[in-house]
């Protein structure tokens, strides 16, 4: 009994000096300060490319993707909702969940930076900076699988974390517009996420997407602002909480504020209720 008691607590001390050791080799005096919350730092309505309004952003699509796209356009217009996914409390997923509907935390370790932002649609971020490559063996998501490094511009530190994401399932929108990604979910997104050297505050986010429904790579810079408070309030944020919206049958209804089915557009035909016991007339 002593015996065991003995090579217990070996084992124990043991354990201690290898999380004291592993503690010890994370430098965090390496790392960006990428602390605190971060939101949009732009003031403007949200949209994929922050430079140009969300009339202007002109996306560099094929004609086949052109077309639908003005049909998600359309749609939108009359009513409807277009391509836009979220609105039944799908996640955004990659790349439009970098917009920053909510802000956002970054936790950095060595092995894993944690994108968590406060969106009732799942959205966070695991992007593993462990040298790994992209498992054959993970399931698609919506934000995809993440591979980063941590870039040294020469002065000892880390200044740039550049990430490739892949491994997609959808549907994903770039933002809001009904903008969507090619079905065939076979995009490629990187980023070089960095501090601003003149004003630490701000952190920039270039962002590139590789899709078959564009003629070429698009990219656009995202810039986030850090709050100035010291203990920020983090909200809940639950997508179904609230939400009028109805799908089904590939039409969106609404719920009234009586809890009756609606139309959500002028004209629209009432959902097919084959399976429900109908009332004579």
């Amino acid at each position: 009994m002593i015996e065991r008691s003995s090579i217990g607590a070996i084992a124990f001390a043991a354990t201690l000096l290898l999380t004291a050791a592993a503690a010890h080799a994370f430098d965090d005096a390496k790392y960006p300060d990428f602390k605190g919350q971060w939101g949009r730092g732009d003031p403007a309505p949200p949209r994929f490319d922050p430079s140009k309004s969300r009339a202007d952003q002109n996306p560099p699509l094929t004609p086949q993707a052109r077309v639908v796209f003005d049909a998600s356009v359309k749609d939108i217009a009359s009513g409807g909702q277009g391509d836009h996914p979220v609105y039944r409390c799908l996640a955004w997923g990659m790349p439009a969940m970098m917009t920053l509907y909510q802000p956002m935390e970054i936790i950095v370790t060595p092995d894993v930076t944690y994108m968590l932002i406060d969106d009732g649609n799942d959205s966070f971020r695991r992007i593993f900076t462990d040298g790994r490559d992209f498992s054959p063996t993970a399931d698609a998501s919506f934000v995809g699988y993440s591979v980063g490094k941590w870039i040294d511009d020469g002065n000892g530190r880390f200044d740039v974390l550049e990430v490739e994401t892949r491994n997609f399932k959808g549907p994903r929108a770039y933002d809001n517009s009904g903008l969507i990604l090619n079905a065939d979910e076979q995009s490629i997104v990187r980023e070089r996420i960095y501090l601003d050297k003149a004003d630490r505050n701000l952190l920039h986010d270039q962002i590139t997407v590789i899709d078959s429904s564009l003629t070429r790579p698009w990219t656009v810079i995202k810039t986030y602002r850090r709050s100035p408070e010291p203990k920020p309030v983090w909200e809940e944020d639950v997508c179904t909480e609230g939400n009028a919206h109805v799908h089904i049958g590939g039409q969106n209804y609404m719920l009234s504020a009586d809890g009756f089915l609606m139309p959500a557009r002028k004209d629209q035909a009432p959902p097919d209720l084959r399976h429900f016991k109908q009332t004579a007339k």
